[in-house]
């Protein structure tokens, strides 16, 4: 079945595992568009043999390739973006059907989307569970090199069916890899001191929009002293990591770890260091 009125942004860089899943469930719409960073496997084969339309460019940084992919030319005024290891589950799809003809003043929406670790749902260990992933085209743009922000220029709505994510779905190995690149760039960042630099204690506890607090949470969490440690408190006990189980457990030692490597990184960029 057809989803008029929305079209699909899914980006790729070597996701011929987790591909063929993330297409299957947005089938519904008939303008499916990967945008890839040139892969060496068999990406671009799969999004073609499902009739998807494919795009190339050589990845940059994150805010500038998905503002890239975000000026392509969609059939539909609404867009979903979409990660290939991420699934709508058929309630969403339902649910974004449905609102985009039912909201002519809104200008986005945002919905809850659930990791899993060892087959278990993250529900307290996640930090940043909600984001924006439906938008009116044209009306969008990501800021900030690592860990982008969606920005979006109108009202936003609340979706209340979620999106399913599998961030271990390539093993633990390729989560580590993946976070050791970003651990530099965010490193890179604070030691140039690109990030927000006059960051707000009220914004951060109470500004009423979540992509607007996060910027001055994250200006402030990096002036802390042994924020690794603060960082695995933090989630393991308020914000319940423990819950969760072994997951949990594992989940909120992995970011901490991570966390370490930000702040190491730092240290060798600001001494002068490779």
């Amino acid at each position: 079945m057809n989803a008029p009125g929305i079209s699909v942004l899914i980006l790729t860089k070597n996701e011929q595992q987790d591909l063929p899943g993330a297409l299957q469930s947005v089938a519904w719409s008939d303008d499916v568009h990967v945008f890839d960073s040139y892969s060496t496997d068999a990406t671009v084969e799969i999004a073609r043999a499902a009739s998807a339309t494919v795009h190339s460019r050589t990845f940059d940084d994150y805010a500038t390739h998905r503002n890239a992919a975000l000026a392509l030319p969609f059939r539909y005024p609404w867009l979903f973006i979409l990660d290939a290891d991420e699934r709508p589950t058929p309630e969403l799809s339902a649910e974004m059907q449905r609102v985009v003809a039912e909201a002519p003043n809104t200008a986005g929406f945002r919905l809850r989307r659930r990791d899993f670790l060892f087959g278990t749902w993250l529900e307290h260990a996640q930090i940043s569970p909600y984001y924006i992933r439906l938008v009116r085209a044209g009306r969008a743009k990501y800021t900030r090199a690592i860990n982008e922000v969606l920005e979006v220029d109108g009202p936003v709505a609340e979706l209340l069916h979620p999106l399913d994510h599998f961030p271990f779905s390539k093993g633990m190995a390729h989560w580590i890899a993946k976070h050791n690149t970003y651990s530099s760039m965010e490193a890179e960042l604070i030691a140039r001191e690109q990030g927000l630099q006059n960051p707000s204690l009220r914004s951060a506890l109470s500004h009423p929009d979540f992509h607007t607090r996060r910027p001055h949470q994250k200006a402030l969490f990096y002036r802390l002293p042994a924020r690794p440690l603060i960082k695995w408190c933090y989630m393991m006990f308020f914000r319940g990591a423990v819950l969760d189980g072994a997951a949990g457990v594992t989940y909120a030692t992995l970011q901490a770890f991570y966390e370490y490597l930000i702040v190491l990184k730092t240290k060798e960029l600001r001494r002068g260091g490779a």
